[in-house]
């Protein structure tokens, strides 16, 4: 994947979503209005984590090439560089998926 131009700030992520499924079990094409919004996706960037009290930066809990779950309404999307990509804080993330 090529280097995006961009650099979140703060907690937020730069996830990639996964390409939505085109056909169901059974084998039925669906039109790309009827498919669902994929909740998962690969991180491509991330911000320096959130700016606590102290002056201090929090670690963020994922890195850049880990898998994650996010929620359904969770977060903005926009293209850049030609890529379809979502900018999420790192409470709308749900979990990372372990391979």
């Amino acid at each position: 994947m090529a280097k995006l131009k961009i650099r979140p700030l703060d907690d937020r992520i730069v996830v990639k979503p996964e390409e939505a499924e085109a056909t169901t079990a059974g084998g039925i094409v669906l039109p790309d209005s009827a498919q669902e919004k994929p909740q998962r996706g690969t991180v491509v960037a991330v911000g320096p984590g959130r700016l606590l009290d102290s002056g201090n930066r929090g670690a963020l809990s994922v890195a850049v090439g880990d898998v994650v779950i996010y929620g359904k309404y969770g977060g903005s999307e926009l293209e850049v560089d030609g890529q379809e990509v979502k900018i999420l804080r790192e409470s709308d993330i749900l979990a990372k998926v372990l391979v």
